[in-house]
């Protein structure tokens, strides 16, 4: 009778660790992808990222297209694409949905067709240039230290960082599927209102009612992403935090510091004048005033904003 009742106990508490627990698809930098059935605490473990970001995934809630760059991590909440984007592979929530699939496979194409021997960096092919809307990426400038992690020139190929090369792969998709509806949606407007000037009817005037509701419905979604990626390029901060195969970089730079560097370092902290402190905490707020390098990436969303602007001005007319 003990155990039984301990077993009614548990039971419950067992059950709403199995629901916790969902199916995610892993894609890594070189385009192999697998599934994995991972919970919340360990997604949360994995990717660094608060339990109110990872809300805004949740199928069963109604967010809003949202893009959200943290320490180790890059949420995208992007129509009916949910997902969490490292510097080293991208968790996919959901990735048999329909809306999800043409993504998936074109992500894995473009990232096992680039050089294997580059990991995390992703090569810009002719064709990408040509699909994208972003055209030819800006070359690193001269003061500017070039690496793997950084756009520079490696065999007539542009080099990007896997996190930028998924978030442009994901804008595009994106982009792309409302351009379509919004062509779609514009034959039918045409359609609707030449029939409706040959004839007023009650048919003619509810067909209009409920083109009307697709299109003010529509108009809402692009025009989210549009305020989304325009919050984005008015914040050079939020930018900074997406570069994260950088910060991974330097990183492993700074521990590979030479140890009287980093004592000469302390013997400067330590320095006090008149009562006033210069510690650590105030060297490192006085680097995070710096504007930091966002060039790749403010041409990227600069790209796709002009997209969407394109595309709210068509359903505006």
């Amino acid at each position: 009778m003990g155990n039984s009742d301990e077993l009614m106990i548990l039971s419950p508490l067992v059950r709403r660790k199995d629901v916790e627990r969902r199916a995610w698809l892993v894609v890594q930098a070189i385009g192999k992808s697998h599934i994995e059935e991972v919970g919340k605490q360990s997604i949360m473990r994995r990717t660094g990222i608060p339990a109110r970001d990872l809300r805004v995934l949740d199928p069963k809630l109604s967010y809003p297209s949202t893009i959200l760059g943290r320490e180790r991590a890059i949420v995208l909440n992007l129509e009916n694409l949910k997902a969490i984007v490292t510097a080293t592979e991208m968790l996919i929530l959901n990735p048999n949905d329909p809306g999800v699939a043409p993504f998936v496979s074109d992500l894995e194409h473009k990232l096992s067709s680039s050089d294997g021997s580059q990991p995390i960096a992703i090569q810009e092919s002719d064709e990408d240039r040509k699909d994208s809307p972003s055209g030819l990426l800006p070359e690193p400038s001269d003061d500017r230290p070039t690496n793997q992690t950084n756009t520079s020139k490696m065999g007539g190929s542009k080099v990007l960082p896997f996190e930028f090369r998924v978030l442009e792969i994901c804008l595009k998709l994106v982009c792309k599927g409302l351009e379509s509806e919004t062509s779609t949606l514009e034959q039918e407007v045409y359609s609707a209102l030449d029939k409706l000037s040959i004839s007023i009817s009650i048919l003619n005037l509810q067909r209009v009612r409920l083109i009307k509701s697709r299109l003010v419905a529509l108009f809402g979604r692009v025009q989210k992403i549009r305020d989304e990626l325009e919050h984005l390029l008015n914040d050079d901060m939020d930018m900074a935090e997406m570069y994260l195969t950088d910060k991974i970089v330097n990183q492993q730079l700074e521990q590979l510091e030479p140890d009287d560097e980093t004592e000469n370092d302390a013997d400067i902290t330590d320095y006090d004048n008149d009562g006033d402190t210069w510690n650590n905490k105030s060297r490192s707020a006085i680097l995070t005033t710096q504007k930091p390098r966002i060039e790749e990436l403010e041409m990227l969303l600069e790209a796709y904003f002009i997209q969407t602007e394109g595309t709210l001005s068509r359903l505006s007319t």
